[in-house]
């Protein structure tokens, strides 16, 4: 199971990266192998500011939906649009070009309740 130590986590499964005051989200390793082949992201809160753990899209593999929370308050600024043609990119490259938003963050000390690598490691027994 693969697990970036240069990432933090959520209980949900999301992982999060910070670049200044803009967080790249996606889901991380384990989440893409429980789901199974994902057929479609949806997020339509592009341009919204939403609350940490609110739901900013959904992630549909064949057999379920899962709802995707966000890890940390702030503005959706970006979609990773690639995932509208090559969804399954989630399933391949979870962490690299399978990440799913980016978000303006407007509360940085949230990071600090983010799970690091091992916190998420034990959470997944890994």
């Amino acid at each position: 199971m693969n697990i970036p130590t240069n990432l933090k986590y959520t209980k949900d499964h999301e992982w999060i990266s910070m670049d200044g005051d803009v967080a790249t989200i996606g889901i991380t390793d384990f989440a893409q192998s429980e789901l199974g082949d994902i057929v479609y992201v949806e997020v339509e809160t592009l341009d919204q500011t939403l609350d940490k753990d609110e739901v900013f899209g959904t992630v549909e593999a064949v057999k379920t939906v899962s709802d995707l929370f966000l890890p940390m308050a702030g503005e959706i600024i970006e979609f990773n649009e690639d995932l509208e043609r090559n969804p399954e990119t989630v399933n391949s490259d979870p962490y690299g070009k399978g990440w799913m938003v980016k978000v303006k963050v407007s509360d940085a000390s949230q990071w600090d309740d983010l799970l690091d690598s091992e916190s998420y490691g034990k959470l997944i027994g890994a």
